[in-house]
């Protein structure tokens, strides 16, 4: 029987994402086995033209990570839809827009600048801008057009389910690659479109095993400046974790490792905006009796909107810094 046929790609992300596929170990035997892999350049020498060939919905399966940063990005987020009768939107950058998303507190031009202008370089260039297209003795050459706002993978193209993570957790990767063999051996019923898979609906707070004890926090601590009690709730312990605004699925891992959550799987199920989440539930664990003594002990929160948003500011419901 002709085996279903998987691609993987890698858009504006760290390559992260390529690794924990790997990460899944000897089970990556079996994924090799069960599927053909027709494209993932990060790992073999496929060109876009090889995708461009194939037909309508070729690919069965497409784990497409990253964000969509440039006309590139958008290309290939485009060509895979077209040859994939599934598309994955893999770890938070493409479910999120994660750390590239960080990107929209600015704007194009003063990104380019910064770069371009003001850092310092020992390049006689400084000050030239990229030019999407520029003429060389050889002829014209082009560069994708770098976006001014960064777009989650479903702002651009129909996304049929969802992995959260940054990375995806090896294990609850291995789980759902074996799940969809499964599926595809026996013919099950896939998982309603839409649905997040390798995670749960609750927070990760409901899998911290830390005890809470619903303190009033009168200051907050940076990782570095205390050491936590490690059977204690970290926010109790003034240490801004960001559990109850996170959905679970990755075991409480970094709590585990006495390490704050940082919120990378995204918002819980039925929560739409992460930070605000994360602000309500600051809201009601403040110990303050004035605006000023709100103000101070918010104010020892180190950058509160690259914290609370760190991972979705892109799918926020503000998106980017207008």
């Amino acid at each position: 029987m002709e085996k279903p046929k998987l691609a993987l790609y890698w858009a504006a992300s760290c390559g992260g994402c390529e690794i924990t596929v790997v990460d899944i170990e000897e089970k990556i035997l079996d994924v090799a086995e069960f599927f053909d892999i027709v494209f993932w350049p990060c790992i073999m020498d496929f060109k876009y033209s090889d995708v461009e060939a194939m037909d309508d919905k070729f690919i069965d399966i497409t784990l497409f990570n990253g964000a969509i940063r440039n006309s590139e990005n958008e290309y290939m987020a485009k060509l895979l839809r077209q040859k994939s009768k599934i598309l994955v939107a893999f770890g938070s950058c493409a479910y999120d827009g994660c750390i590239p998303g960080l990107a929209n507190f600015y704007d194009k031009e003063s990104i380019l600048k910064f770069v371009y202008e003001e850092s310092d370089t020992v390049d006689e260039t400084k000050g030239t801008l990229p030019q999407p297209k520029s003429e060389m003795p050889e002829g014209e050459i082009s560069i994708p057009e770098f976006w001014n706002t960064v777009h989650t993978l479903n702002q651009i193209v129909d996304v049929d389910y969802f992995i959260p993570g940054c990375p995806p957790q090896s294990f609850q990767v291995a789980a759902t690659l074996i799940a969809i063999i499964d599926i595809l051996k026996t013919g099950k019923e896939l998982p309603p479109k839409g649905t997040v898979l390798g995670a749960d609906s609750k927070t990760c707070c409901d899998e911290c095993p830390r005890e809470r004890k619903e303190k009033k926090i009168k200051e907050f601590f940076r990782p570095h400046e205390i050491i936590p009690k490690e059977d204690e709730c970290l926010l109790d312990q003034g240490i801004l974790c960001m559990g109850p605004a996170t959905r679970s699925g990755c075991g409480a891992l970094c709590v585990k490792a006495n390490v704050p959550c940082r919120g990378c799987y995204g918002a819980p199920a039925n929560v739409i905006d992460q930070g605000a989440k994360m602000i309500s539930a600051l809201s009601s664990v403040i110990d303050a009796t004035s605006p000023e003594e709100v103000k101070r002990i918010i104010d020892k929160i180190a950058d509160p909107l690259g914290t609370l948003y760190r991972f979705t500011l892109a799918a926020s419901t503000f998106r980017r810094k207008q």
